[in-house]
């Protein structure tokens, strides 16, 4: 089984109609969209007013997420070549989603909904970020057939071929990588299960989900980044991401210790 990843060379296009090309980033976004949809609708099922917040959400989510997911790439990962090429910004298909931008973009629009609709923000939040790991996990597929967001290089069995193209320029003499999404695809599939099982417990208290994602993933991607190639901006030996995780892991672990304290005070 594994021997195909290893020897297997994906092609980014799934199939073309005439001058109109199909690509499997897109296929998988795609798939991550409906698959979300689909759960949070078996979640909710029996909370029609829910649902329908959560229809009105996914919207705006979709078409924010993805704006935000954009930008944060544009800006924090290649700006130089985006200003040089301007036109590649709107190329999604071409791969380059951040998910830190989508989640900020997300937060936003959450509260910004939540708020005109007097809702409890993080009723909705738990919700989105419990199904959000298994979307991104599914996602990461789509890396694969675009060449992207590999890891260093390697022979072993599981590592992936990668074209000469799409390597950088030190690593050219390198044939297979890391396939770094899968493993944060594995991870991120953890962290859903994780998830799923503290929301069967009714009563803990809303907003724990929601800290649990942002903690776990802030982990999963902390250490991925050892991996990963596509980024070399570093600070004191660790990358700009890293340090992204470690502020968001001590944010949340001080908030939820200062909301444990005053539960007992």
């Amino acid at each position: 089984m594994l021997e195909i990843f290893h020897n297997f060379k994906p092609q980014a296009i799934l199939f073309s109609l005439g001058p109109i090309n199909i690509f499997w980033y897109g296929l998988a976004a795609l798939i991550a969209i409906l698959t979300g949809i689909f759960l949070l609708n078996y979640l909710t099922r029996k909370e029609k007013e829910t649902q329908d917040h959560l229809w009105s959400l996914f919207f705006y989510l979709i078409i924010f997420g993805l704006i935000g997911a954009r930008i944060y790439h544009v800006l924090f990962y290649n700006l130089t070549y985006f200003l040089s090429k301007p036109l590649e910004i709107v190329k999604l298909w071409h791969g380059g989603l951040a998910i830190h931008g989508a989640i900020i973009a997300g937060i936003v629009v959450i509260y910004l909904y939540t708020k005109k609709n007097n809702l409890n923000i993080f009723k909705y939040t738990d919700l989105l970020t419990l199904v959000l790991p298994l979307g991104q996990a599914i996602g990461r597929a789509g890396n694969y057939f675009n060449q992207e967001l590999f890891g260093l290089p390697c022979q072993k069995i599981y590592c992936i071929p990668i074209s000469q193209f799409n390597r950088p320029e030190i690593y050219q003499s390198f044939t297979h990588f890391h396939p770094v999404f899968l493993y944060e695809a594995f991870l991120n599939i953890i962290l859903f299960i994780l998830l799923l099982l503290i929301y069967k417990y009714k009563k803990l208290s809303f907003g724990l989900i929601t800290a649990v994602y942002l903690i776990g993933y802030s982990i999963i991607r902390f250490m991925m980044e050892y991996l990963r190639l596509d980024v070399n901006s570093t600070y004191l030996g660790l990358k700009w991401v890293q340090w992204l995780s470690i502020l968001i892991i001590i944010v949340i672990c001080s908030l939820l210790f200062k909301n444990k304290r005053n539960i007992k005070a």
